[in-house]
């Protein structure tokens, strides 16, 4: 190789690399471009339009005396780009329809990604993640040190950060649950007796499952305050408040979506042995869903694991996501020799733990 063409391919992959950082560097303009289309409800127009929507019916629609029309196609033509819409008729007064994408980001529906849209792009959420290199550098929380409290004790005191916080847990917790009642109905099927949903929120997981399987009894187990916002849910669920580092009621079955995660080794093993003393010995199962970090499998996920496991660091003091190895230890750790994992069609996997 010559070294003009030497320097030719260097150049161009140095010009590949700028594209790259820049495209990294303003990626959060993607965020803020779903989070005003949420806050704005463009899917929800669409939606009840009913058919493919003009821009101008669209700006009707949204119902402000002011409204910048040339913003919103703009807005609109960044997010046909990211393919989170699609354009139907290019004319200067284009029409738009719902995709695969947008329609996670329907508000008025059971299924949607709206409120976690709201909870990514929140202010509080955010700015920790402008101390990463102090975190790095120091040791400690980046949102510990950008807001003075860890993020459970800063909801604790925070009541309108925790609504937030809680919608937006409870509606990834809605379409995992659809993937899991749909491809884990053997798991569930010949259970008996009582489900305790540890760190269940607002309820949404218990729910769900003994919709599905009402032969099962459904104990929500979470913090007083958290429990306070959740629903009744006439006579299928009972709430109970406590607190999962001392204590878990005596149950046949415990699930816990999304819990291990936040929490250190040394944390998580106080909980998995709270579990195990919860548990009979000869029928207990633990049912815990979680990431498993696997070597790249290729699968639509594979990239967003990763991303997790950053945000874990971030906001929580020793919260990751784990390898199966990892997973292991701790389980081993706290006494369940047992374990199966579970693939399903979701970011996280099903990991079954027996005594």
């Amino acid at each position: 190789m010559t070294n003009n063409t030497q320097n030719e391919t260097n150049s161009n992959a140095m010009l590949r690399g700028q594209a790259q950082i820049l495209q990294y560097l303003y990626g959060a303009l993607d965020g803020m471009a779903i989070r005003c289309c949420v806050e704005l409800r463009i899917a929800d127009i669409i939606k009840n339009i009913g058919r493919p929507a003009t821009l101008s019916e669209i700006s009707t629609a949204i119902d402000s005396a002011s409204i910048n029309i040339d913003g919103l196609r703009r807005l609109m033509m960044f997010l046909v780009h990211r393919k989170v819409f699609d354009l139907i008729v290019q004319s200067d007064n284009p029409v738009y329809s719902l995709n695969y994408c947008s329609n996670w980001l329907l508000c008025d529906t059971n299924v949607t990604l709206a409120p976690l849209v709201m909870l990514r792009t929140n202010p509080i959420t955010n700015l920790p993640l402008h101390v990463l290199s102090r975190s790095i550098k120091e040791g400690g929380t980046a949102f510990k040190a950008t807001h003075g409290e860890e993020l459970f004790d800063f909801c604790l005191l925070n009541s309108e950060f925790s609504k937030i916080f809680n919608e937006g847990m409870a509606c990834t917790t809605k379409i995992t649950m659809d993937a899991i009642i749909s491809n884990y109905k053997d798991g569930f099927l010949g259970l008996k007796g009582s489900v305790v949903d540890v760190g269940g929120g607002i309820g949404t997981a218990i729910f769900e499952i003994v919709k599905a399987y009402p032969h099962l009894k459904g104990i929500n187990f979470d913090l007083s305050h958290v429990l306070s916002t959740a629903p009744a849910y006439d006579g299928t669920i009972t709430h109970v408040s406590g607190d999962m580092f001392k204590s878990i009621p005596p149950t046949e079955t415990i699930f816990m979506k999304w819990i291990l995660h936040d929490w250190n080794d040394d944390d998580c093993v106080k909980i998995l042995e709270n579990c195990r003393k919860a548990l009979s010995k000869e029928t207990g199962k633990l049912i815990i869903v979680d990431i498993v970090r696997q070597p790249v499998t290729h699968d639509v996920f594979d990239d967003m694991r990763l991303t997790y496991d950053l945000v874990m660091f971030a906001h929580f003091s020793g919260g990751r996501e784990r390898t199966e190895p990892e997973w292991k230890k701790l389980l081993d750790e706290g006494g369940f020799g047992r374990y199966n994992i579970i693939k399903i069609p979701a970011l996280q996997s099903i990991i079954e733990a027996f005594p």
